[in-house]
């Protein structure tokens, strides 16, 4: 497949500024991607083929791409979403696995980088500290740390996309536990996961109930002495199977981009089909989803306790686990569930409310992500600083009264994939008709009295509302609502006006 776009030195121009009498040259790119994880590198493909005339370059703070799938490595990591929808739109998943394993994952995002020639616009060790907006020149001047040669540089842009995630690479979320000291066994948090971590014969207590949780538990317990789920609030669990057999037959008979696309949409409309049943009839739902796991565990697990939400199923995200492997695992007596409140810990292990400790010799804390808005970058706005709280969210995407800046923010019940490859099409669009008409500068306005503000994500999960204070506000109605509606973005972000008469131009 041939390469789209040229190289960064082709690509990127230069402006000359006086520093201290000297003369040193700035990079300038047209648009300047910040992050070269999933949603990144699928930026670079969408600028090169829909705005082919731009300059781009892709900013990352690690040595390495990937994102995510680079940066967790602990036991059993994979995706949580099948494959077909987490997958780029341009390019085919091809592996027999749906539910594919992190390292599948993260070698699908390098091939991608390399076949499309995206890895060459992309500077590693360079993460990205501030950005100061100038409404005289219409364009962005990013302090850059290079954390290789420890020095900062800056560099310019017309346009800023933020596709740095929305947790902290730096680590996740720890709950502050009395004891640890006591503690004679060894913590650490899924984030902070390394290779020398021996659990081979060892007594496992996975504390959480989410996805990490529902994905370390199995994979422990294969070599583990036993593994414990410690949570203080059961999940809605459901299983499906690693392999999707009609995408797999699609594929052995038709071309592989037609059995992909064919695929995708099946499980889109699947997918928001379960969703928008969940939202509509939370007790049927609950129901058909206790049902299956008291099938899958039948007398081996108290389900009543340790898998019976007090909430709605997608009040929170449900939990995903391939070929039923944690039911397996409880089946076997490998792993077990316990639902309680901790109350310290000791030289043994933990030690709950009720009076029961858990023996340990390893405690892994999968107790969820800090969220970081715009990647930790200081924004400024003509010297004044942004706070992403005090604006409102146009379509999800963009910042009211903030020009110039996206950011990829993707489906909390759907693939993460699938919104950021539209954010990218939209803008290009974005882009492609601020060309058209003479535009340096575009951003969008809430000037409706009639819009009241919401908030950004109505979801419970424990991430979201620890980080409620820092996240936009969303409005009463669109643009400035999020859906969480695959189909409603692909009219609006696809085929919808871009001069909408709330994003102004100038």
């Amino acid at each position: 497949m041939p390469h789209l776009g040229t190289g960064r030195s082709q690509i990127s121009r230069v402006r000359v500024h006086s520093v201290r009498g000297t003369l040193r040259a700035v990079e300038h790119y047209d648009v300047l991607i910040v992050g070269a994880g999933l949603s990144g590198i699928g930026a670079g493909y969408h600028i090169q083929k829909m705005c082919p005339g731009k300059s781009y370059a892709i900013l990352e703070g690690r040595p390495r791409l990937g994102g995510t799938w680079d940066l967790f490595r602990y036991p059993g990591i994979r995706s949580d979403s099948d494959m077909h929808t987490l997958g780029y739109s341009f390019r085919p998943w091809t592996e027999a696995k749906a539910i594919a394993d992190g390292p599948a994952i993260l070698e699908y995002v390098k091939d991608t980088a390399e076949v499309y020639g995206i890895d060459r616009h992309i500077q590693f060790n360079s993460k990205a500290i501030s950005a100061h907006w100038s409404s005289q020149d219409a364009r962005w001047r990013v302090t850059v740390s290079r954390t290789d040669t420890e020095t900062t540089e800056e560099v310019t842009c017309g346009f800023l996309f933020m596709c740095s995630g929305y947790y902290d690479y730096d680590g996740g979320y720890m709950p502050e536990f009395e004891g640890t000291d006591d503690f004679e066994g060894e913590i650490v948090h899924p984030q902070k996961w390394t290779e020398d971590i021996e659990y081979a014969g060892k007594n496992v207590v996975v504390i959480g109930s989410g996805a990490t949780a529902v994905t370390l538990v199995p994979a422990m317990a294969q070599t583990a002495k036993h593994v414990t789920m410690l949570q203080r609030t059961p999940t809605y669990v459901v299983t499906r199977p690693a392999e999707d057999k009609i995408a797999n037959a699609l594929r052995r008979r038709l071309p592989s981009k037609l059995a992909y696309g064919l695929t995708r949409w099946k499980n889109v409309a699947a997918g928001q089909v379960f969703f928008n049943l969940c939202q509509r009839a939370p007790g049927a739902m609950k129901k058909v989803i206790m049902r299956g796991v008291k099938k899958e565990l039948g007398e081996s697990c108290d389900v009543d306790t340790h898998f019976n939400p007090p909430y709605g199923p997608w009040d929170q995200r449900l939990c995903l686990v391939p070929d039923s492997d944690l039911f397996e695992s409880l089946r076997d007596g490998k792993a077990s569930v316990t639902t309680g409140h901790i109350d310290r810990f000791v030289p043994e292990g933990v030690r709950l409310k009720d009076g029961t400790t858990l023996a340990a010799d390893l405690v892994v804390s999968a107790t969820g992500l800090r969220i970081k808005v715009l990647g930790g970058v200081e924004v400024f706005i003509d010297g004044q600083p942004l706070s992403a709280a005090e604006r409102m969210s146009y379509k999800a995407m963009m910042f009211s009264d903030v020009p110039n800046l996206a950011m990829c923010f993707g489906y909390t019940n759907a693939s993460w994939t699938l919104k950021a490859d539209l954010t990218s099409v939209y803008v290009c669009r974005l882009l492609n008709h601020m060309d058209e008409h003479g535009h340096t500068a575009c951003v969008p306005r809430q000037n409706d009295a009639s819009v009241h503000e919401e908030p950004f994500m109505d979801l419970q999960a424990g991430y979201i509302q620890r980080a409620s204070a820092l996240l936009p506000k969303a409005g009463s109605k669109a643009p400035w609502k999020l859906k969480q509606n695959y189909f409603f973005d692909l009219l609006t972000l696809r085929a919808g006006k871009v001069d909408d008469g709330v994003m102004q131009f100038s």
